[in-house]
């Protein structure tokens, strides 16, 4: 396999000319500095976990991400999130995402929110429990203000409110 196999192109569902031009305007800067650390407190068989995904996933019941705008603005993404019970299934879901490919999505949840396997750890003693909320936010924010100062702290203080500990969060 060559290397050229192993990059992830978060582009390829773009026109050509618009990924390129989008491409040039991201920072080629590479991380510097020590990768923030915290021990776990506890086991995490004694822990409350919640899922999260940037994939852009509602109840079809809730409104969908917005991608009408970002396609009228392409620099413009969704800060919004969602909340999707534990109990959800692929026939309650909706994907909206104009950067991934949402079939694998469509056809089985557990791709980006991985309930019935968390479940299963639950049951098995692995997790301390499952929150009874997952949570999805669209991934693509190219000025993630909003998103990171009013959006995430909603989603703390939900997660808080249902004793939070730990978080997965499966990003697209």
């Amino acid at each position: 396999m060559t290397e050229k196999n192993n990059v992830v192109n978060g582009f390829c569902f773009m026109p050509p000319s618009l990924g390129a031009w989008m491409r040039s305007t991201i920072p080629k800067n590479d991380f510097e500095g020590e990768i923030p650390w915290t021990p776990l407190k506890r086991p995490i068989s004694e822990m409350v976990f919640s899922l999260m995904t940037s994939a852009g996933i509602n109840i079809t019941t809730d409104p969908a991400f917005d991608m009408e705008r970002e396609k009228k603005e392409p620099m413009w993404g969704d800060p919004s999130y969602r909340r999707i019970p534990i109990s959800a299934t692929v026939a309650d879901i909706d994907v909206n995402h104009l950067h991934v490919n949402t079939d694998y999505i469509k056809q089985d949840i557990n791709v980006v929110l991985p309930i019935n396997r968390f479940q299963e750890f639950a049951t098995d003693g692995i997790i301390g429990a499952l929150a009874p909320t997952a949570y999805s936010y669209y991934g693509y924010q190219m000025d993630p203000k909003v998103l990171l100062e009013e959006t995430m702290p909603k989603v703390l203080a939900d997660m808080k409110t249902e004793g939070v500990k730990a978080v997965l969060l499966t990003p697209t």
